[in-house]
C-alpha cells in the first residue's frame, strides 16, 4: 500500500535523517511537519564532482585519429552539439552561422567562427586549436576547404557527424565537390559508446541526483493534485542536489501513454502514478522510471507491476559480455508475450524497444532491440525498461540504467523491490 507515511518509514538517507532529527514522531509516524521537508532537506551532491580532463579529451581525439586511418577518412567535421563537446569542451549554441570543429586524421583541431564571434571562441577553448573565422559576406564554406587544403586532403573521404544540420554539410560538398562525404559514425560511435571510468562515476552521481529525487518527492503526492504539479516536485529535488533535472509524470489511464497524455490528470485514490526523469552532471545524464499507486493497488496492479519486475529482471540477466544487444529485448519481451501480451509491439504489451544506450545524450547508439547485432562489451551503458501498457487501465514501466563491467552489467540504480517498495 503506496501512502505518504510508508515512503516515509522506507526512505533512507534524507527521510531516515529527518526521523533522527525528530522531524517525525517515531510512534506514530504521522509528520510533524509538511511533507516539502523531505526536499528541503535535500543537499548537493554535486560539489566533489570529478569533470573531465583535457588529459581525457586528448585521449579521445588520438582514438578518433586512430579510427580515421583504419577507415581512410582524412578528417571529421563537427557541428555544435554534443559530439564536439566530448571531443573538445566547446559547448556552442547553434545558430544559422557556421561555428564548427575539424578534426583530422593528423595534426591539431581546427576551429571554424564568424571573425565577430572570434573572441567568445577563443575564451571557450578547452582543447587549444586554430581559430579561423570568416566575415559576414564571405563564404564559411571555403574556409573549410581551405582547412582541409593545408591538410594535405586533396581526395578521399571527409567523416560528417551525424547532426550536422543538412545546409551545412550541402555547401561544403558544393564548395570541396572534389571530395567524398561519408558519415563520422565509424569514429564517433565507437569513441563515445565505450564510457571511461571518469564518464562512468559522472553518470553514476546523476542517477543517484534523480533516484533521490524521487525518493524525496514520492511521499508529496496528494489527491487532486496534477501531473504537473508533482513534476514540479521532482524539478526542485534535482536542483537541490546541484542538478537541472525533472521527470515526465502520468496518472491513472495516462500512464498506459509510454511518454505521457497531455490530457489533464488530477490525482485520484487507486491511481497508478508512472515517473520518467532524469538529470545531467557534467553533460552526463540518468534516466529512471518508478512506477507506484496512490492507495492500495488492485490485484490487477500488482499481478502487471509484478511481470513488469519479471521482465526487467530476465533483460538483466541476459545483459551479457559477449552477447548481442538484441538478446535483452528479447528475453524481456518473451516474459511478457508468455504471460498472453503482444505478441511483438502489439498492445496491451511492450510497445517500444527494451532500452537504450545513454551516456552524454539521454538516448545513444546501443539500442536494446531486436536485429542489434552489436555485442555487449565493458564500457557500454545502456537502459532495461520494458514497459507494459495496457490502454484504458495503466500502464508500468520500471527503468533503471546499467554499464558493462569486466564481470559483467552494474545497476546505476538501486531498483525497486516490489509496488509497496520502490525505494528497497
Amino acid at each position: 500500500m503506496i501512502k505518504r507515511r510508508d515512503f516515509i518509514r522506507a526512505s533512507a538517507g534524507v527521510g531516515a535523517a529527518a526521523m533522527a532529527s525528530g522531524m517525525y514522531n517515531d510512534s506514530t509516524a504521522q509528520p510533524q511537519e509538511k511533507p516539502k521537508s523531505l526536499i528541503d532537506a535535500l543537499k548537493s551532491r554535486t560539489d566533489k564532482v570529478v569533470p573531465i580532463s583535457v588529459e581525457e579529451r586528448k585521449a579521445r581525439i588520438e582514438k578518433a585519429q586512430r579510427l580515421m586511418i583504419e577507415n581512410k577518412m582524412g578528417a571529421i567535421y563537427l557541428d555544435g552539439g554534443t559530439s564536439m563537446e566530448y571531443f573538445t569542451g566547446m559547448k556552442w549554441g547553434n545558430s544559422e552561422r557556421m561555428m564548427a570543429a575539424i578534426i583530422p586524421a593528423k595534426g591539431e583541431v581546427k576551429y571554424v567562427g564568424p571573425h565577430f564571434e572570434e573572441e567568445r571562441i577563443r575564451e571557450l577553448l578547452v582543447i587549444s586549436g586554430e581559430v579561423r573565422v570568416w566575415e559576414e559576406h564571405e563564404s564559411p564554406y571555403k574556409v573549410v576547404t581551405q582547412i582541409f587544403k593545408d591538410a594535405g586532403i586533396k581526395s578521399g573521404k571527409i567523416g560528417i557527424e551525424e547532426r550536422v544540420r543538412f545546409f551545412l554539410f550541402d555547401g561544403i560538398r558544393k564548395e570541396a565537390s572534389h571530395l567524398e562525404y561519408v558519415s563520422a559514425d565509424q569514429v564517433t560511435v565507437p569513441c563515445r559508446m565505450i564510457k571511461s571510468a571518469t564518464e562512468v562515476a559522472l553518470m553514476q552521481i546523476a542517477n543517484d541526483i534523480t533516484l533521490e529525487a524521487f525518493r524525496a518527492a514520492v511521499p508529496m503526492l496528494e489527491k487532486g493534485m496534477t501531473q504537473y504539479d508533482f513534476g514540479g516536485l521532482i524539478s526542485k529535488a534535482h536542483s537541490k542536489q546541484g542538478a537541472s533535472g525533472g521527470a515526465l509524470v502520468s496518472f491513472g489511464k495516462a500512464s498506459a501513454f509510454p511518454h505521457g497524455s497531455r490530457s489533464a490528470q488530477q490525482l485520484q485514490e487507486g491511481d497508478v502514478v508512472l515517473m520518467d526523469g532524469g538529470c545531467r552532471v557534467e553533460g552526463y545524464s540518468s534516466d529512471i522510471t518508478r512506477t507506484v499507486v496512490f492507495g492500495e493497488p488492485t490485484k490487477r496492479q500488482r499481478e502487471i507491476w509484478d511481470l513488469e519486475k519479471a521482465a526487467q529482471n530476465a533483460g538483466f540477466a541476459a545483459a551479457k559480455l559477449g552477447a548481442a544487444c538484441e538478446n535483452v529485448d528479447i528475453a524481456a519481451r518473451k516474459v511478457i508475450t508468455d504471460a498472453g501480451f503482444g505478441p511483438g509491439y502489439k498492445v496491451p504489451g511492450l510497445p517500444h524497444r527494451t532500452g537504450h544506450g545513454i551516456g552524454m545524450d539521454g538516448h545513444e547508439w546501443g539500442n536494446m532491440v531486436l536485429g542489434n547485432k552489436q555485442l555487449l562489451q565493458p564500457g557500454m551503458c545502456f537502459s532495461i525498461e520494458p514497459t507494459i501498457s495496457i490502454y484504458g487501465e495503466f500502464g508500468v514501466r520500471l527503468e533503471d540504467c546499467v554499464y558493462m563491467t569486466e564481470q559483467g552489467p552494474k545497476w546505476f540504480s538501486q531498483t525497486s523491490a516490489s509496488i509497496d517498495k520502490p525505494f528497497a
